[in-house]
């Protein structure tokens, strides 16, 4: 079982139909999804067959629980505090299909313990940056992935996102990677830049270096080298094809498939997600 922590909240998808007018009036097409970057992993595992448990905090209100039964429908094994209010991201999404992200957490980031019984049956944590950066969260996070290695449970980190590394202190997260020693640190290119990353850092296996369309990178023991992608035939929306791709990947190479092949099919599924609206792999999950 693949196992996450961190933000199950309400995606709102704005599909702009021009360039934004400033100050006046740009149509769109808006709709709300499911979202979060750690219930997305866990939902895109579970869409390939593979059980999947996310862990994380919702708001007391009638948003949370409908984002809740979302994902218990969608197949995965939700464990959910609830208290506050619900976060929630509103997505811009340009003509070309590339988006912009505001962002309110809610008490996603209020998530204050966890039983270790969460790890039973898994063989797979994955932690997005995002839950290690702030709020009690951060704190929580970080004793889940102790416990995982306690139990020589793989690690996973995403680095989720240019701000958010920023704005935590470049020297700082590397430390904090370096501490917790994932066994695979996900990236994009913008990320692994900002990051200073040529090759592993001390205490990370590998490192797998997003770039679009273009040749994966991989950083392991071995040196670096790059894996060449399929063609991406067709993107509606990129909003959680990363997040497609960690959960393809991770499932991939918890079955024992070489790294390469696991790249290969965390791609294949990010190629799905990039052909739906929102982070799905069907056309939509709309709010009722």
């Amino acid at each position: 079982m693949l196992c996450t922590l961190g933000d199950l909240i309400e995606d709102v998808v704005v599909w702009l139909g021009e360039p934004t007018h400033h100050a006046s009036d740009t149509p769109s097409r808006i709709e709300r999804t499911r979202g979060g970057s750690a219930a997305n992993v866990a939902y895109f595992a579970a869409a390939t067959g593979i059980p999947s448990r996310f862990v994380g905090q919702v708001g007391a209100d009638h948003l949370g629980d409908h984002l809740v039964d979302s994902l218990r429908q969608a197949g995965v094994d939700v464990v959910a505090h609830q208290g506050g209010r619900t976060g929630s991201v509103v997505v811009i999404v340009q003509p070309g299909g590339e988006r912009t992200m505001l962002t309110d957490r809610g008490s996603a980031v209020d998530l204050d313990g966890v039983d270790a019984s969460v790890l039973d049956g898994v063989h797979t944590v994955h932690v997005p940056m995002y839950s290690l950066s702030t709020g009690r969260l951060s704190s929580t996070a970080r004793t889940l992935i102790a416990l995982a290695h306690e139990r020589r449970i793989t690690v996973s980190i995403d680095a989720s996102s240019v701000s958010v590394l920023e704005s935590y202190g470049i020297d700082a997260v590397l430390r904090l990677f370096g501490e917790l020693a994932p066994r695979v640190l996900l990236c994009n290119e913008d990320e692994a830049q900002v990051l200073g990353l040529t090759k592993a850092p001390q205490g990370i296996d590998t490192v797998i270096v997003k770039r679009g369309s273009r040749p994966v990178r991989i950083m392991d023991s071995s040196g670096v080298r790059e894996i060449a992608l399929a063609p991406i035939p067709h993107v509606v929306d990129t909003t959680g094809a990363g997040d497609a791709f960690a959960a393809g990947f991770l499932v991939a190479w918890a079955s024992g498939r070489t790294t390469d092949e696991a790249v290969l099919a965390g791609h294949a599924l990010a190629i799905r997600a990039l052909g739906s609206a929102g982070a799905t792999l069907d056309s939509m999950e709309s709010q009722p």
